[in-house]
């Protein structure tokens, strides 16, 4: 149980953090050439799509899962396994909570503007800086997850 435990936890991290980066690479820098009312308006497009059922789940399995393979107790795991699955486990919620307190915010206040009448040169410039910004972290610790779980599930 404890080793399909960490096999889901590395491949929902995994699928996060690769979901993460072509974000990060393809999707955010194809955006940018856009000027700023297509910029805003695929932006709102794209939150209002992405937080459907297939995402939820990878975005509840990236923490549950790694949460799960810790606290299972295993016969002859090591010190380093246990560290190693927790300090996925940590990089996955602080990356929650990048989401929630930084992203989510955003996008909040980006699909609320919508009804404001504010100019999209505007909201662009309240919006894209500091999302990339978050987005960049919450990157990082997702890939540093996936990567620190590996490790533990090869230790």
């Amino acid at each position: 149980m404890a080793t399909l435990l960490l096999a889901l936890a590395v491949a929902s991290t995994g699928l996060y953090a690769g979901f993460m980066l072509i974000f990060r690479t393809g999707i955010m820098p194809a955006l940018a050439r856009l000027d700023d009312a297509e910029f805003v308006t695929a932006m709102r497009r794209i939150n209002e799509y992405v937080p459907r059922a297939v995402f939820l789940i990878v975005f509840l399995a990236v923490v549950a899962f790694p949460a799960a393979a810790f606290f299972v107790p295993v016969d002859g795991r090591t010190d380093t396994q246990r560290w190693l699955v927790l300090a996925g486990l940590v990089c996955a919620v602080l990356n929650h909570l990048v989401t929630i307190g930084g992203n989510i915010p955003l996008n909040t206040a980006l699909a609320a503007s919508e009804s404001t009448g504010e100019a999209p040169t505007a909201v662009r410039a309240a919006f894209e800086k500091r999302w990339n910004g978050f987005h960049l972290i919450r990157t990082v610790l997702i890939t540093a997850a996936f990567g620190l779980l590996i490790a533990g599930a090869l230790a």
